[in-house]
């Protein structure tokens, strides 16, 4: 089974509309859409905004529907100047960019479990690599792969975005992928973040942010259905 979360309602709309079979499950006031796609078994659910909704709809996916691989898929801010509206990003890795245990010591980014510590979560790479030839079949798009930072915080000033890139030489910034990625390395179910660039590296208003993201979602929406077809 195919897992997906998402931020975002239009993006699990995006998803479920091209269900056969469905069935809706409400478990935290969260509902999960399970279905097929081109035959393959799906599992999508709106998550909400920020880590802590990501962490725990992930969780309660993992532990409910069982998928085999886990996508975090939606929009995302570029970290660099390369990278425009309406591409898309494919995580290698990411970090929380906001976990920030420096007053003790730690390594900004660093993350403490009870038996480790990791700064950097790796995807896996066979999805990937799946996701990233996906994204070659749209037009007009260009793919890029790299660390997507994740934090509890909307970035949208250039320097601010700088300094991210600059420290974790990170690609993009958003706000639930990595907080996904624990959830998954601590289940040891394979993940990848799929992004569709909404603003750019420039000064970014938030309204620039929602004039841009429904179209970056449907390109985010199509690189999936062609990435199912594959798997």
């Amino acid at each position: 089974m195919l897992g997906f979360i998402c931020a975002l309602g239009i993006e699990v709309e995006g998803i479920v509309n091209r269900m056969d079979n469905k069935e809706a499950t409400a478990i935290a006031k969260i509902t999960y859409y399970k279905g097929t796609i081109f035959g393959k078994e799906v599992v999508c659910c709106e998550c909400g905004v920020g880590k802590v909704n990501a962490a725990m709809s992930t969780q309660i996916m993992i532990d409910a529907f069982h998928p085999d691989v886990i996508i975090n898929s939606g929009i995302a801010g570029s970290l660099s100047g390369d990278i425009r509206i309406g591409d898309i990003v494919i995580s290698d890795d990411c970090v929380q960019h906001d976990m920030d245990g420096t007053e003790m010591g730690d390594p900004l980014g660093q993350v403490q479990f009870n038996d480790e510590l990791r700064t950097y979560f790796p995807a896996d790479q066979a999805t990937a690599d799946k996701l990233a030839a996906a994204c070659q079949t749209i037009d007009g798009v260009s793919v890029f792969r790299g660390r997507i930072a994740s934090g509890d915080v909307f970035i949208a000033a250039r320097d601010r975005r700088r300094r991210i890139a600059d420290h974790f030489n990170a690609i993009a910034c958003e706000m639930e992928g990595a907080a996904v990625a624990v959830v998954c390395y601590r289940n040891d179910i394979p993940f990848a973040i799929l992004r569709s660039i909404s603003d750019d590296f420039d000064d970014n208003e938030y309204m620039d942010f929602m004039q841009f993201r429904t179209v970056a979602a449907k390109r985010s929406i199509k690189a999936i259905g062609e990435f199912i077809k594959t798997v």
